[in-house]
Parts: structure tokens; C-alpha cells; sequence
């Protein structure tokens, strides 16, 4: 059997804890046996857009229509630690955030490797020793400014819901037979194969959350992969337990047959708001004016079209079983009191109609919007874990509901451009300085805001969008202009200094080329990764 080759430049301190022989013949078998079917999956998934692109529609599939006609299967049982899911916190896996995340009082965190994480190899590495530190009670530490990080020894700490990189991201620094292994297989096989059983001993498991699913088959694959491992380490099948984030457009048509795919395995849905926004302008850029999003802040989760999606986001969950968790309060609270009182009151709105929708939980970014999220919630609760027996029967959605991009009122601004070219740089200069976690103007972003943002200025520009406040044609030459101005702002408010030092150009430019580029790129983390700079020297 090939073996895994590491290809780092330099190892990184207590790396072979990480990488052990073990360890690597676990990856290096779920390479061998799962990514010639990942291989398939992406090139189907260019298959499905080009008919898209064709037909300019997308509906439920007619070949599983008697599975979603069947009222008689449900997902297995969520086990104890994932009963109650009112509020989960979400992160990077650095050490930080590891004890601060634990201690939040969130139910569940999402300890991220994917769109919270930039992957550098130091990255990839210290989450993984940063997760096993703390089912070891050996994360405590002081940093460097002499604050003390321990876990509190004499309250429940929060379950961890590990999140690997999607499918399509590969890691360079560990190859089989010259080939890089999936991304997705690393951080899953390396953090399954080290605490799996530990999980079990504390009265948890190795419980996962899914991105990017674009098909029914992707979770089957990811199906076979929990099998398989369960197997290699003789721990009982379902031992695994699994939420999907639908966060595409085509995962939207397919929730029924994911949840079926993994139902031994599966413990519910997630509501991903920017990246399932993102996924539709990937997927009817060239439909013309009818799918045209404007600002992103203007696209609410009470728009027409996304209450549909998240309307039949909680119908399908209770219908089988299954939690269903909301999106996002990005929010990240300031000195300033007044701006946090009107962002916390928005918060608030924003998980009471969650609450009231039948969500059973719900994310926050921030430890200070836990007793906001858990508020809404147990207002709704009380004392039940969950509201699974609200069947929403109420709930009737078709496929033009989810494509009704069109019903929005809202319309691209000019203000809603120089946002996404703030914000898109604002990220990917700190994405590519290995900080995958940003606080821009009081909201934590991640690769998703980058991606609508992106995402946006190209459909714009390929659209010939007129912008509602100036009524300026979107151009390349438009969009330059602009984009100078805003760099230059951004130059102005860190310093000549920190702009140089801090590589903003080369987020700017990666920004630009992008957003401007003829045919859309899929995936802005492909061509960043290849900016990505490795870590620096240790001793």
C-alpha cells in the first residue's frame, strides 16, 4: 500500500504526534479508496452546472421521488450530547479559541478546518493537537501578554462538532504516490483516528459537520467513508454522527435524499447563508437579470426565496428525524454601547424568528451572543431539548419558490460594491497571513464572505448591472476605479508601514483578478492556496 509522503518544508513542533505511522496508513488507506470517487463527484458536479447553464433551471429529482414520497424512515436517533443544540458557537481551532469556545456556554461548538481556517500547515497541524489537548484537560496556557486560558474545571463544557474542509480543497503537504490527499480526508482521518475512542469515554463521539455538499451521492461517499472507519478501528457502525450544512443551491433540491444517505449516521441540517448564496450566483451566473442579488446586506433571511429554503430546511429535518440549526449571527460586540444595543437587538430578531420557525438551535460567532441565542431559544423550549415534533405540514415550497431570486426589491448600489471590495480584501489579507477568523466592521467573516463578495462583483460586471444610487454601468474599468479608491482608504487607515508589511497588495490584486477574470473561477481558495505562504521557522 502507498504511503503517505509529508511534504512540509520544515516540522513543526510536536507534528509526529499528529502524523504517526498509525495515523498515516489510516489517511493514506481513505485516500486510496475514497478519492477516485471524489474525483467522480467534482467532475459531475461541472456536469450539473454546465446543464444548468443549459437549461437555466433546477428542480427536485424525479429518479428519487418515491424516497421523498415515503413517510416511513427516519435518521437514527441523536445520541445525548447532541439532543440539545439551542446554541452552538462556532471557531477556529487555535488554542484561544479552542478554551474560549469551550467555556462559552454554547451547547455545541463548530470547531472549524474549513472556511473559519486558513490552511496553512501550521494551521492544520495545531488544530488538530489543539482538540486533542482538550478532551486531555492539557490546553491550558498562558499567552504572551501573561492572560491566563484554562477550561473550567467544574462546568459542562461545550461538545465539539468537527468541521473538515469541503471536498474540492486539496492538502499539499500530504501526498500519496505523488498525488495530495483530500483535504477533507486529512482533517477528518487524522482527528477521527486520535480521538474517536477517547470521544466515547467522555460520553460523547466524533461528531461532524459536512460543507459544501452539492449532491445526494456527495454524502453518500462521506457515508462510506464513516463505515469504513468505524470499521478500521472496530467501534460500532452510527458511531459517527453527522450534520450538512445546505449551503448550495442544488444540496437545497437534494435535503430529503442527504438526510437519507447518511441516515445512520445523520443528527441534522444547517442554514449557511453567505455560502449558499455564493452557490447561487456560481450556478446561474449567466441566467440573466432574473438572478441577479443585490448588496448582500440586503438579502435577508426574510427574503422570499430564503425563507422558502429555510422553511423547507426545518419541515424536511422534523419530518425525518433530524435537528434543524439556523444561521449565523456574525456579530462581534465593540466599545461602543450604542452600536452594540442596536446590533444586539437585531440578534435577537433574528433568532426569535429562528425559534419560531421550529429551528432547534442556532450559530453565533461570538462568546457574547451565547445568552442572546439562548434567550430566543428557551423562550421557545423551555425545558425540551428540541422542537422536532413541530412537523411545519404548513410548509409547501417549490422549485420556483427557491429560485424566486427576482422577488427582492433591493437593487446592486453603488455602496453595496465598495463593501464587497473592502470586505473581499479586508479577508484575503488575513486569510493569507494564516488567520482564517476576521472581524470586518464588527461582523466575523470567514472564506464564504469572501466568496458573495467576489462572486458578486463578477455577476455584476457580466450582468451590465446599472447601480441604483449612481446609475454607473458596471464595468472592469468601472470596477478598477472604484477599487483603487478603496485600496487607497485602506492604505490611509492602517499605515504605510502595516500596508506594506501586511501584503495587502497582493490580497488586493488576488481580489481583483478573480472578480475581474473572464471565465468565474469556482472556488476562490484554490488559486489563494497557491499565495498561501508557509509557516514560518521554529525552532
Amino acid at each position: 500500500m502507498s504511503a503517505v509522503t509529508v511534504a512540509a518544508s520544515r516540522a513543526l513542533p510536536r507534528q509526529d504526534e499528529v502524523l504517526s505511522e498509525e495515523a498515516l496508513a489510516f489517511v493514506a488507506e481513505l485516500h486510496r479508496r475514497f478519492t477516485p470517487r471524489r474525483d467522480e463527484l467534482l467532475g459531475r458536479r461541472q456536469e450539473r452546472r454546465a446543464e444548468i447553464a443549459r437549461t437555466g433551471r433546477l428542480d427536485f429529482l424525479p429518479e428519487t421521488a418515491d424516497l421523498r414520497a415515503d413517510d416511513s424512515w427516519r435518521v437514527a436517533p441523536a445520541p445525548p450530547a447532541l439532543q440539545d443544540r439551542r446554541v452552538e458557537i462556532t471557531g477556529p481551532t487555535d488554542r484561544k479559541m479552542t478554551v474560549n469556545a469551550l467555556n462559552s456556554g454554547a451547547r455545541i461548538w463548530l470547531a472549524d478546518f474549513e472556511d473559519a481556517s486558513s490552511p496553512t500547515w501550521e494551521n492544520v497541524i495545531g488544530g488538530q493537537l489543539s482538540l486533542s489537548d482538550a478532551y486531555r484537560r492539557r490546553i491550558d496556557f498562558t499567552d504572551e501578554r501573561g492572560k491566563e486560558y484554562a477550561l473550567r474545571p467544574d462546568e459542562e463544557l461545550a461538545t465539539v462538532v468537527m468541521r473538515p474542509r469541503g471536498w474540492h480543497l486539496d492538502e499539499r503537504h500530504l501526498t500519496v504516490a505523488g498525488r495530495p490527499v483530500p483535504g477533507a480526508l486529512v482533517d477528518f482521518g487524522l482527528y477521527f483516528f486520535h480521538n474517536a475512542r477517547r470521544l466515547i469515554e467522555l460520553g460523547k463521539g466524533p461528531y461532524f459537520y459536512l460543507p459544501k455538499l452539492e449532491s445526494h451521492l456527495e454524502a453518500r461517499l462521506w457515508n462510506d467513508v464513516f463505515r469504513f472507519a468505524q470499521g478500521e478501528l472496530g467501534l460500532p457502525d452510527g458511531t459517527v454522527r453527522a450534520t450538512v450544512l445546505i449551503e448550495t443551491i442544488t444540496a437545497a433540491f437534494e435535503m430529503e435524499e442527504i438526510l437519507y444517505e447518511l441516515r445512520e449516521h445523520a443528527s441534522g441540517l444547517n442554514a449557511g447563508r453567505w455560502d449558499y448564496l455564493f452557490s447561487l450566483v456560481k450556478n446561474f451566473r449567466d441566467g440573466g437579470e432574473k438572478y441577479v442579488l443585490p448588496d448582500r446586506n440586503s438579502v435577508t433571511m426574510t427574503a422570499p426565496f430564503m425563507r422558502a429554503y429555510t422553511d423547507l430546511l426545518v419541515r424536511t429535518c422534523h419530518r425525518r428525524g433530524a435537528h434543524a440549526i439556523g444561521g449565523m449571527a456574525a456579530f462581534i460586540p465593540s466599545r461602543d454601547a450604542k452600536a452594540n444595543a442596536v446590533a444586539f437587538e437585531k440578534v435577537r430578531s433574528d433568532k426569535d424568528r429562528e425559534a419560531g420557525d421550529g429551528f432547534d438551535g442556532s450559530w453565533v460567532a461570538h462568546p457574547g451572543l451565547v445568552p442572546v441565542a439562548r434567550a430566543a431559544f428557551d423562550a421557545v423550549l423551555g425545558e425540551r431539548p428540541h422542537q422536532k415534533d413541530r412537523l411545519r405540514e404548513d410548509v409547501a415550497v417549490s422549485a420556483d419558490d427557491l429560485l424566486a431570486i427576482d422577488s427582492l426589491k433591493a437593487r446592486p448600489s453603488c455602496d453595496g460594491l465598495k463593501n464587497a471590495i473592502q470586505v473581499g480584501t479586508r479577508y484575503l489579507q488575513s486569510w493569507l497571513a494564516g488567520r482564517g477568523a476576521v472581524a470586518v466592521f464588527n461582523l466575523m467573516e470567514d472564506v464564504a464572505t469572501a466568496e458573495i463578495s467576489r462572486s458578486q462583483i463578477w455577476q455584476w460586471i457580466n450582468a451590465g448591472v446599472e447601480l441604483e444610487d449612481t446609475g454607473e454601468r458596471v464595468t472592469r474599468e468601472y470596477v478598477r476605479q472604484v477599487a483603487a479608491d478603496q485600496l487607497l482608504a485602506i492604505r490611509d487607515e492602517v499605515g504605510e508601514d502595516a500596508y506594506v508589511s501586511g501584503g495587502w497588495e497582493r490580497a488586493f490584486d488576488l481580489l481583483m483578478r478573480i472578480s475581474l477574470a473572464e471565465e468565474y473561477v469556482d472556488f476562490l481558495t484554490l488559486p489563494a492556496y497557491e499565495l498561501l505562504a508557509e509557516p514560518p521557522a521554529l525552532p
